[in-house]
């Protein structure tokens, strides 16, 4: 028996077993349930994909800051007042 020539065997899915899938799915879940299972299906994949880009939007800012260059503080003197010798 020679089981990677199987497993390797196995290509893209394409129309016909996604129609069976479909099928199974249909019998397996019935037909009140599938749109409350697609509802929910769709929520989880948008769920996901809000996840996804706010992870991106992190990684992207966090690569923004570290690449921008640091600018030191302007260093402020201090001065003493002026006094007059008219105020004495």
């Amino acid at each position: 028996m020679n089981t990677p020539s199987i497993i390797a065997g196995f290509g893209p899915l394409g129309t016909p077993e996604m129609i069976i899938i479909a099928l199974l799915v249909l019998v397996l879940f019935g037909a009140k349930k599938l749109p409350t299972f697609a509802r929910s299906l769709g929520k989880s994949m948008g769920e996901f994909k809000k996840a996804r880009e706010e992870f991106e939007h992190e990684l992207t800012s966090a690569q923004d800051e570290a690449q921008r260059p640091t600018i030191p503080a302007p260093v402020v003197e201090k001065r003493q007042p002026v006094t007059s010798s008219q105020d004495a």
